[in-house]
């Protein structure tokens, strides 16, 4: 069976980004394993555009290997993404949410539209919290390599699950997209 619109796919991969260091060799980001694959619905919206076209046709234990560039990826790095907010933002009831907010942390913020994204703590200070609203990805050409592991007709189930609001775009649902459409690990 060929990945086609509405298949379930799953996949082992690897992620590489290019090194951050001129002549150094690409950098692993994150790795699917056949015993953890990623497991995602074609043609639905999970996935990056050209991470799909890249896949388009394929068969269970056909190999791939491609690269999506920035454009194509998350965009480009903003510095002006890098804010540095009031901790009252961060307080509930109240009192500073010490057991959320730390450095490295990743957390859901909304915008005052209601706008969802994700933010990276960079530095808790006393009177303010440095957030980083960039795609942990952005900036970055994605390498992939990998082997198709299962293409099945998706159940009812798993399609509704899609049309009754999808996956977000957390850094750690490697099902709904991930890498290459929004889930790393």
């Amino acid at each position: 069976m060929k990945i086609t619109k509405d298949k379930f796919v799953s996949a082992e991969y690897e992620l590489y980004v290019d090194a951050r260091v001129e002549g150094a060799e690409l950098e692993l980001m994150e790795r699917a394993t056949a015993d953890e694959p990623l497991k995602f619905i074609f043609g639905v919206g999970m996935m990056l555009p050209k991470f799909e076209e890249a896949l388009d046709g394929l068969e269970a234990g056909d190999l791939f290997e491609f690269t999506v560039e920035t454009d194509d990826a998350y965009g480009d790095y903003y510095d002006e993404r890098v804010l540095n907010l009031d901790r009252s933002v961060f307080e509930i009831d109240g009192k500073f949410d010490e057991e959320m907010i730390f450095e490295g942390n990743a957390v859901p913020l909304m915008d005052t539209e209601g706008n969802r994204m994700m933010a990276e703590i960079l530095a808790v200070g006393e009177a303010t919290v440095r957030v980083d609203l960039n795609h942990p990805l952005a900036g970055e050409r994605l390498h992939f390599k990998g082997k198709v592991l299962e293409v099945r007709d998706a159940t009812m189930q798993e399609l509704a699950s899609i049309i009754g609001g999808g996956c977000g775009s957390s850094a750690d649902d490697s099902a709904c997209g991930g890498c290459g459409g929004g889930g790393c690990k």
